[in-house]
C-alpha cells in the first residue's frame, strides 16, 4: 500500500469496536474508539489493566478483527485484504513487538530476527547480515546463536524488538515494552525503540504503564470505557499513568 497524500495519516482507526462472547454474555471491551497516527509519530496508550490495550493493538496490527467499524492504512480498508494478501500486509508494514516476547524456542536469537525475511523469501545472506546488525545494534552481538531460553528476559525482549524491525515496517506497535524488565533494561529497551523510530520514520504505538516512556512520546492518549480519549495537557502523564493504575 503506497501514500495517498502528505494528508493521508498512516493509520487510522474510524469508528472501531470489539465484541467478545462469553456463554451467554456478550462482553464489548472497544466502542466507537477513533485514532489516527501519522508517519513517524510516537504515540502512548495508557490506561487501566484488562481495560483493552492489548485488543487494540492486536486489532491495529491486524492480529484480531474489529467487530465493528473500519481500520485504514495509507487510507484504504486494511480488512479488505484476504489471505495471503493481509499476511503479506502485516509482514512488511507492521513490527509488533509483544508484551511475553512471543519468540520461537527451537530457534536462535538470530533465526527469530530472520523469521519475518524469511517468510517474505528474501535472501539468507542479506538476512543473516541484518539480522546480525540489528542484534548486534540491541547489545546481543555475542547472544546470536543463543535459543531463547539461554537468554534473560531482557534480552529476550531486545531479541523481540530486533525482530520487529527486520524488514522495517512503517508502523511498530510495542504491548508493555518494559512492563517485565528491570529499571536499567527498560530504559535500554525505550532508548532503542525511539533510536529506530528516529533512523526509519515508523511510527511508534505503545500502550504502557511506565510514566517515563509515556512522557517521551509526542502524543498520549488513554483508554477508558472503550474509547480514546483526547491527549493530556503538558506535564500531566504522570497523574494520568498514576491514575489507572490506582
Amino acid at each position: 500500500m503506497s501514500s495517498e497524500g502528505l494528508d493521508t495519516p498512516l493509520l487510522q482507526a474510524i469508528g472501531v469496536g470489539k465484541r467478545y462472547i462469553d456463554g451467554p454474555r456478550e462482553i464489548e471491551v472497544l466502542h466507537d474508539l477513533n485514532l489516527e497516527v501519522a508517519a513517524g509519530d510516537l504515540v502512548a496508550v495508557v490506561g487501566a489493566s484488562g481495560v483493552g490495550k492489548s485488543t487494540l493493538l492486536h486489532l491495529l496490527g491486524t492480529l484480531d478483527r474489529p467487530s465493528a467499524g473500519r481500520i485504514l492504512v495509507d487510507g484504504h480498508d486494511v480488512f479488505a485484504l484476504r489471505g495471503a494478501a493481509l499476511a503479506e500486509f502485516r509482514n512488511r508494514t507492521v513490527g509488533f513487538v509483544f508484551q511475553f516476547h512471543q519468540l520461537l524456542a527451537d530457534f536462535t536469537a538470530l533465526e527469530n530476527v530472520m523469521m519475518a525475511g524469511m517468510i517474505g523469501r528474501e535472501s539468507t545472506r542479506v538476512l543473516q547480515d541484518r539480522a546480525g546488525g540489528l542484534l548486534d545494534r540491541v547489545g546481543l552481538g555475542e547472544r546470536l546463536h543463543h535459543r531463547p531460553g539461554e537468554l534473560s528476559g531482557g534480552e529476550q525482549q531486545r531479541v523481540a524488538v530486533a525482530r520487529a524491525v527486520m524488514r522495517r515496517p512503517r508502523l511498530i506497535l510495542a504491548d508493555e515494552p518494559t512492563g517485565n524488565l528491570d529499571p536499567e533494561t527498560g530504559r535500554l529497551v525505550q532508548e532503542i525503540l525511539l533510536d529506530l523510530n528516529r533512523e526509519c520514520g515508523a511510527a511508534l504505538v505503545v500502550a504502557t504503564h511506565n510514566a517515563q516512556l509515556a512522557a517521551m512520546m509526542t502524543r498520549v492518549v488513554q483508554l477508558r470505557e472503550g474509547r480514546l480519549t483526547a491527549e493530556p495537557a503538558t506535564g500531566t502523564v504522570e497523574r494520568m499513568v498514576s491514575e489507572v493504575d490506582a
